[in-house]
This record gives structure tokens, sequence and C-alpha cells, in this order.
């Protein structure tokens, strides 16, 4: 390490320079001064690079540092620390590393817009909140850093609130893009609550039973799981606790809000998919899952929890991918697949934990198709925003032939794709294909884990054709009659250097990523021999198996996109069965008109209802008919009041008596 305190600084220095550039920015009035800010900004999260470069050697054995923050007692005190060990540290570079090179692209991306201030504290703070969330040496410092994503995250979905163009959601209706981009942001911050509440109620469980929240001492003492399922809330506890994961990184059923967190910046959409935000999710599970195991080793029905998160990592994969084949937008397609990537991560973790003696193969699988992803996820949006910058739509059927007038990005987000697709030698290859061999030698003896197994190789389908859409319909074929217009006008070119520089970069580590594979395995504590690793990965039955679904994605994708030899929107009319199919892909399984429905348009309705039968027909009455009542009686009482003086004295005279006589009859 570079000092003492790099695990402590690799997330403080974001976070402080998020601070200082909005005050430098204040200041700024020429355009030079702007430049300096957005020099300063990417500083500092280069600042973070360094500091998590310089940890990687540390990281095995590694150690936990913390000091005491604060004491609930006298015997109980709670710590604020890091640790230091391959997981964090290999999660830290990812955010720091990526974050960089989105931080730098930003300079180009971002260069005419307004509220630069806020783009730059919310990018520098994202940042810094998932290094605090996975350098955290206890489920509290975690729980800070997990908050500070999900704020950072609205603001930057939300980002253009100003935007006054109409934008039409089928869900919604239409409305001003500025209010939609709004309602995005406030859509993600609302879902993503609602498995933070489920988390942090695990959290408190777990230290009500343990007396703490560091990972370490949970991981050595068994006691608080013994307690917890003493009562019957071990399992409950777990599943609760997946659910802060479940709505992170969006799986079912908390999945419908990272399509609508595309109204950001694809810069925003880069950093949430590829460096932070959705990994935070992975990355917890990844933590936590073998704590829960080696503590609750020893208590019948554990295994349930593994096979929840496997399950529901499957399920999203699939069900991500068929959204990923229909749609538009050219981010929606890159965000399904982020979701379905994650279910295969997921997926990995989970079987690993259901694989008795062989967590570890499952761990490794999953952390390295997390590493490639991060890798490939950045470089296919930061591509997809060099083509946005270009060509001013965010929808493919109006891009098409633009392989030639942008050839770096057309090169480098082909690598991408190939990459997404798990297509030899690229790094998703290896990370997809160290996940079926897992499934496949889980399966042989589990017949759940091989049901998992058929669909993520169906998924593997869906996803190829998905891949090669995307590249067809915005690289090839003739161009739209929208990037026609803008030939017409300004032409399209390709992106500036300071935005095709970190494309190259990515693509480069996208390419030589997967031959250090076995590398990565044994930094992640899974050692494994290079001739082994890659022998055993091109003659298994699986690469077999993924050369067929190669084939299968490719060929209808190749044919109607690329070669453009058929109609693929002709082949899917409605009426038709595949049209009835690609309806309900486009509808999102119709989960999310349903939230809407119930959640929103049902809560709204009921709301109307309380009010007109509550308060309208029910207090409102009340307070009417009470009213007209105590009118009567003030009128009636009023008979009563002459104004006469002798009256009055007779009628307090009565008065006195009547008093008089109670007191003697009492």
């Amino acid at each position: 390490m570079l000092t003492p305190y790099d695990p402590w600084l690799v997330w403080i220095i974001p976070l402080v320079g998020a601070l200082i550039v909005p005050v430098i920015g204040y200041f700024s009035k020429s355009e030079m001064s702007k430049k300096i800010r957005d020099v300063v900004a990417v500083v500092f999260s280069g600042l973070a690079v360094v500091l998590a470069i310089f940890m990687i050697p540390d990281a095995s054995p590694g150690f936990d540092s913390k000091v005491e923050w604060f004491r609930l007692s006298p015997t109980r005190a709670v710590s604020v620390g890091v640790l230091v060990d391959p997981l964090s540290v290999f999660v830290a570079n990812v955010a720091a590393d990526i974050g960089f090179l989105i931080m730098l692209y930003s300079i180009g991306y971002m260069h005419k817009e307004e509220d630069m201030d806020r783009y730059w504290f919310f990018m520098l703070f994202f940042i810094g909140g998932m290094i605090l969330l996975v350098m955290s040496d206890n489920l509290l410092q975690l729980f800070l850093g997990w908050e500070i994503v999900g704020t950072c995250s609205w603001g930057l979905i939300g980002y253009w609130y100003k935007k006054s163009k109409d934008y039409d959601d089928p869900w919604i209706g239409t409305m001003a893009e500025g209010d939609y981009n709004a309602h995005a942001g406030m859509k993600a911050f609302i879902a993503t609550r609602v498995g933070d509440m489920a988390l942090l109620t695990a959290i408190l469980l777990i230290y009500l039973f343990a007396g703490t929240f560091n990972y370490v001492e949970l991981e050595s003492s068994s006691g608080w799981a013994v307690g917890l399922a003493s009562i019957g809330l071990l399992i409950p506890t777990a599943l609760l606790f997946f659910g802060g994961p479940i709505g992170k990184s969006a799986q079912f059923p908390l999945d419908v809000w990272l399509l609508e967190a595309m109204a950001g910046p694809t810069t925003v959409s880069a950093l949430i998919h590829a460096a932070a935000m959705v990994k935070a999710g992975v990355y917890l599970v990844a933590r936590f899952l073998p704590i829960f195991l080696i503590a609750s080793a020893t208590i019948p029905g554990v295994q349930i929890f593994p096979a929840v998160v496997a399950g529901i990592g499957a399920f999203t994969a699939l069900l991500a991918a068929t959204m990923g084949c229909v749609q538009r937008e050219i981010k929606k397609v890159l965000a399904a697949s982020t979701i379905s990537q994650l279910g295969y991560m997921f997926l990995a973790l989970g079987v690993g934990g259901l694989m008795t003696g062989d967590f570890m193969a499952g761990y490794a699988a999953g952390t390295l198709q997390l590493a490639a992803h991060a890798i490939f996820k950045a470089l296919l949006f930061l591509g997809a925003g060099a083509v946005l910058h270009s060509v001013g739509s965010i929808y493919m059927d109006e891009m098409g032939g633009l392989r030639k007038k942008m050839p770096i990005t057309f090169v480098c987000m082909l690598i991408g794709a190939l990459s997404l697709s798990g297509i030899p030698p690229f790094a998703g290859f290896f990370g997809k294909e160290s996940i079926f061999e897992v499934l496949w030698i889980g399966g042989e003896t589990n017949i759940f884990i091989a049901a998992l197994f058929v669909i993520a190789a169906l998924t593997a389908v869906f996803t190829v054709f998905y891949s090669f859409r995307l590249i067809g319909l915005t690289f090839f074929g003739p161009s739209s009659k929208h990037v026609k217009e803008l030939e017409h006008e300004h032409g399209v070119h390709e992106a500036p250097p300071v935005m095709w520089i970190p494309l190259v970069i990515l693509a480069v580590f996208t390419v030589f990523f997967g031959f250090l594979g076995p590398l990565f395995n044994g930094y992640m504590g899974h050692p494994v021999d290079f001739t082994e690793f890659f022998v055993g990965i091109f003659t298994s039955t699986t690469f077999i198996l993924t050369l067929i679904i190669i084939a299968l994605g490719f060929t209808p994708a190749c044919y109607f996109y690329i070669m453009r030899k058929g109609n693929f929107e002709k082949l899917t009319r409605r009426g038709s069965v595949l049209g009835s199919l690609r309806n309900f892909f486009f509808n999102r399984w119709y989960i999310n008109a349903f939230y809407y429905k119930v959640f929103v348009n049902g809560f709204l309705g009921l709301c109307r209802k309380m009010r007109s039968v509550i308060e309208e027909k029910g207090i409102d009455k009340f307070n009417y008919v009470a009213a007209r009542g105590f009118g009567q009686m003030s009128n009636r009482l009023r008979k009563i009041h002459t104004g006469i003086l002798s009256v009055n004295i007779i009628y307090i005279v009565a008065g006195a008596v009547l008093f008089l006589l109670i007191l003697l009859l009492a």
C-alpha cells in the first residue's frame, strides 16, 4: 500500500471531492475555470484508482482495521472499520477504475450540459459511497454506503428533470420528458427502498442475537444463527437479508426500476450498471452467503436460502433476456442485459451454496462473471453514449449504417457484444462458461440445479440474439431517415478522443481479461492450474453446448438485423403466436403493469375512495351535521336571552334555587 491509511482514504477522497468540486464550480464563472473544475473532479476519482490498485498486493491474507464508533451499552460497542481482503479490494477496484474511465468520458459527453456542479457531486459521492460499502468491515457501515449509492442513483437518474420534450411511456402515458425522468428516479428510489427496509430489518435481527455487526466476528461465532433458529427466524432473516440485494441488483420481483433508470445520462447508466449500485447486491451476497453457511452449518433447512438465491437469479436472467429481445431503445436493451447477467451471478453464488463442500467453485464463477461484466458492460454503455452523442436519438430504428461513420465505436461495441454473448475468447465467455461448468457438475446429482442449467442455457440463446440485434440495428443496414437528415445538416461522425479512448481501453481489457481467469480465481481464493483451466473449458461438454447456443441465437439475429434478409416486425405481426409472445415480452411479462395497476393506480384509487367515503361522506358530513345542530341549539337558546334585567335576575334566582335543591337532595 502507498500508506497504512489506503483502505480509508480510497473512499474518503471521493466523498471529500464530492464536497469540494461544487464549491469550485460555484466560483467558476469563465469557461476555463469550469474546465478546471471538471479536471479536478476527474483527478479525485483518479486518486481513488491509485489507492485501490495499491491495495491489491495486501488483500491476501488481508486484515481488519477498526476503531470504536459509539457505545450502545457498557458491554456493547459499535466500531467503524475497513476489511481488506480479495473480495473487498476487487470490487473497490471495479468501482474506482471503471468509475474513473466514466468520469473521464463525462468531460466529452457532458460538456454542454447545465448544472454540472450537481452532476460531479453525485458522481463522486456515488463512487465514494460504493467503495465505502465494499470496504466496510461491518453491516451497519455497509448500510450507510448502501443508502449513499441509492440516494445518488435517485439524483442522477432524474438529472435531466428540466427537459420539456414529450416522452411516451406505455404504462404512465405521455408526459414531459423531465417529468418522466423525475418519475424514473423516484421509481428507482422507492423500489430499492423496499429491499432496503427488508435488509435493515435483517441486520437488526442479526445484531440482536450476535451483539456485533462485524463480518469476522459473525463468521467466527454460530451463536447468532442458533439463536435465530431456536425461535424459527433464521430462514426468514436470511430471506429478508436477500431482499436488499434483490432491490439493489434489480432481481425479480424488484427488477422493475432498472429499465426506467435509463432516463439518466448514459454515463450514469454506465456507472450504475458496470461499477456501482447493481453490483452492490452481488457483493453483499458474495460477502454474507459464506458467513451464513458457516454459522448455520449444523442447522437443518439452511439450504433453502441458497436455493432461493439461485432460483431467483435463474428466473430473473431468463425474464430480463426475453425483455431485451424486443426493446426499441438501445440503452434499455443494455439495461435488460444487466438484469439478466446479474441473475447469472446470483445463480452461480446460490448453486455454490447448494454444492456441499464446493462453495468456492460457484463463488469463483460468480465473481469472475462480475469482473467480466463490469468491463464489457461499461464498454457497451459508453459505446451507446457515443452513438447517442452523435445521432441524438435513443431509438435503434432511427440509427442504422453507422459502422462506416463511427468505426472506432463500432469495433469497440462489437467486442462488447461478443463478450456479452459469451463468444470465445472474450471476457464474458470465460465467466459464463465457468457458471455453466458449475451448473453441469451440480446438475449431475441435483435435479433442481439441472433445471436451473436448462434455464441458464435458454437465457444464453436470447442473450446472443439481442446482442447482435442491437449491433445490427445500430451499425448495419441502410441509414435511417433520421441519420440521413443529420448527414445533410452537420454529418454523423466519430466521438471525440476523450470519449473513444476509454472505449478502446475497455475493449482491450475485454479481449484479454478472460486469459487472466486462472490468476483471478487464485486471487479470489480458488486456485486453478492454467492448463487445467483452459483445457477444461475448451474440452468440456458445456463448451459444445455453448457453440450450439451461439448458433441458435446468432443465426436469426444475423438474418433479420445484420443481413436484413427478412422483416422480423412483419413476422411478429399482431394476432400471430409470435406476435403475442413478442407483445408479452415487450410488456415485461406484465409484471410492471401489474405493479402500476395495484401499487400505483390501485393505491391512488384507494386513496380517492377513502377520501370520498371517510373524509367527504364521513368526517366532512359529521362536521356539517354538528355545525347545523349547534346552530339550531344556539337559535333556541338565544330566545332566553331577552336583554331585560329583571328577567335575567329571575333566571339567576331560579338557577340558584335549583342548585340548592340538588345539593339538599344529594
